[in-house]
């Protein structure tokens, strides 16, 4: 029993110095990045969203694509937002909806918008191969135009995305740097107000995850997401003709082939899209385990990861570290934090044999909460500085729930284990709901940009 004991006590200190190496390597390499770029942790803090042709340096030709199926809740506002680029066409996917997405998209657009309707049997295979069909479209359409390839960028957004103002400005200067294929912008919840559950989402997107993404940057492996992802013209047809691949999740998929391929891959701190959460626990759950399904899916990438001679042994070891996550930390770690918890019960006695007094008590209680939330304690932190509308209070008690979130994501985790055990592949699109006022229209962009 003892020597088993021993086993699990080494097992849980393994895991726990990892994810803290991890932790602590993407989090100081963030704070690293905006400090060389002479920015801070507030950047974008009070951002809007609605008008990202604002000052548009106009030096790529863009094509948005944004794939729907029965999005007439949220399609409208979305499309209308991407009116007015000045060398922009936005391709709305009406991937076989049986409700007025299509009508909706072609009222709110302007003259550069396409709406590409896909039918049974071809329709709902998949975001993947809905993206892969609008891009040959793409192709088409820059032959047909005369488009230098190289000065022509993707833009994948969801239905309910929309790109924060000026948006453009920000991520076309990027891709000047010819050695870079993709990049992603930070998300915002826009609907944070709701409840407890939209405040949460809001809160991980936002702190520690945005910042994670800019110390990505160091080794060019930043994961792209299916809302705010733009990618070169040339990295993805070198890819063939189906660029996105059937993975539950696509867009993580396509960040390991491009990387794999050479290109660096980039976010921009002075740039973001907002999108709706969900308010329902039953559907975060079932959003959240298809995310874990489909990166837990992607870890068979690891062989070839490791076998590619473009890859460099640094940019390796970070992509696989990402992979790993939810193998290395989120399992293991569902079973070992419950055992810490039994033992620290059990050896109260030995853990607080130090205190003589109130004072030593105290220190003893600050330092183990330290350590036991420091990341906590830095999620708060890089929040408020990036949301300043939010009280100490709010922040802290956001921080703290994740004792309970991480339930969710424990639950995610085995749920998205068992479907790939029993083969299940399956899964439910994220219901959106109407929202009130739409961004303004053609006419107010252009007054902006002017």
């Amino acid at each position: 029993m003892t020597a088993i004991m021993m086993v699990i006590n080494v097992l849980a200190a393994l895991v726990i110095t990892l994810s803290l190496v991890y932790f602590l390597w993407v989090t100081f390499a963030g704070f690293h990045e905006l400090r060389r770029r002479r920015l801070t942790v507030g950047v974008q803090g009070d951002a809007t969203y609605g008008r990202p042709f604002v000052d548009e340096p106009a030096t790529f030709d863009t094509y948005v694509l944004v794939p729907c199926l029965n999005e007439e809740a949220v399609i409208g506002a979305t499309v209308a937002a991407l009116n007015g680029g000045r060398r922009n066409t936005t391709i709305v996917i009406d991937d076989g909806s049986d409700d007025r997405t299509a009508a909706i998209a072609e009222d709110a657009g302007d003259s550069s918008t396409i709406v590409h309707r896909r039918t049974a049997p071809h329709a709902r295979q998949g975001k993947g191969e809905a993206l892969n069909d609008a891009f040959q479209l793409v192709r088409k359409l820059v032959a047909e135009r005369g488009q230098d390839p190289s000065r022509v960028l993707i833009v994948v957004m969801d239905a309910d995305g929309r790109l924060s103002d000026g948006a453009f400005r920000e991520i076309l200067p990027v891709f000047e740097d010819p050695e870079v294929g993709g990049l992603q912008v930070a998300v915002r919840i826009r609907n944070r107000e709701t409840n407890f559950l939209t405040r949460f989402q809001d809160f991980q997107f936002w702190s520690l995850a945005a910042l994670a993404q800019y110390g990505r940057r160091k080794t060019g492996t930043v994961s792209l997401g299916g809302n705010g992802q733009v990618t070169r013209f040339t990295a993805l047809d070198g890819i063939g003709a189906k660029p996105w691949s059937s993975s539950l999740t696509e867009d993580l998929d396509l960040a390991i082939t491009l990387a794999q391929q050479g290109w660096a891959l980039e976010t921009v701190p002075t740039a973001s899209v907002d999108q709706q959460g969900v308010t329902e626990l039953r559907r975060l759950f079932v959003q959240r385990r298809r995310w874990y399904q489909g990166h837990m899916m992607t870890t068979k990438r690891l062989g070839e990861i490791w076998s590619n001679p473009r890859l460099t042994n640094v940019r390796a070891l970070e992509l696989s570290a990402y992979l790993l996550v939810p193998w290395l930390f989120d399992l293991p770690w569902s079973l070992l934090w419950h055992w810490n918890i039994v033992q620290t019960l059990l050896r109260l006695d030995a853990i607080f044999a130090y205190v003589d007094g109130i004072l030593s008590l105290c220190i003893g209680l600050a330092v183990g909460y330290v350590l036991a939330f420091g990341p906590t304690i830095l999620s708060v932190v890089v929040f408020l500085r990036r949301d300043r509308r939010h009280s100490l209070i709010s922040a802290l008690v956001l921080g703290h729930s994740f004792l309970v979130m991480n339930y969710l994501a424990f639950a995610c985790a085995w749920g998205a284990l068992w479907r790939i055990i029993t083969g299940k592949r399956g899964w439910d699109k994220t219901k959106r709901v109407a929202e009130g006022a739409a961004p303004p229209a053609l006419e107010a962009q252009e007054a902006a940009s002017s």
